[in-house]
């Protein structure tokens, strides 16, 4: 399992602490440091459309008024930061943020 994320992100380090106290094996792919494919970024936004982008992040509102109105894909390949995070895969499934339901749904 890969979970796709920012090494600093709270949200990110609590998904992973969690998931490996249930002895789930995950990895955490800092995406700043292994930046995401193009068919990645395609893959996130084809299965989480919009959602895809954290538009209440600092990174989203420092973007420029066309970037803004731009597609996700654009917006995630300008700034990898600006994805919502974590997601976390396993080749197969795909979630995106973590909640109860989502940490229900790995464990």
């Amino acid at each position: 399992m890969t979970i796709l994320g920012l090494s600093t992100c709270d949200t990110t380090k609590l998904a992973l602490k969690t998931l490996t106290q249930k002895g789930i094996e995950a990895r955490l792919r800092d995406i700043r440091a292994e930046p995401l494919s193009d068919q990645e970024i395609d893959r996130i936004v084809m299965e989480f459309g919009d959602r895809a982008v954290n538009k209440q992040s600092t990174t989203y509102r420092s973007f420029s008024a066309f970037l803004r109105e731009s597609e996700p894909e654009a917006q995630i390949k300008a700034q990898a930061a600006v994805m919502k995070r974590p997601v976390i895969t396993d080749g197969t499934t795909w979630t995106l943020g973590w909640t109860p339901e989502t940490e229900a749904r790995w464990s």
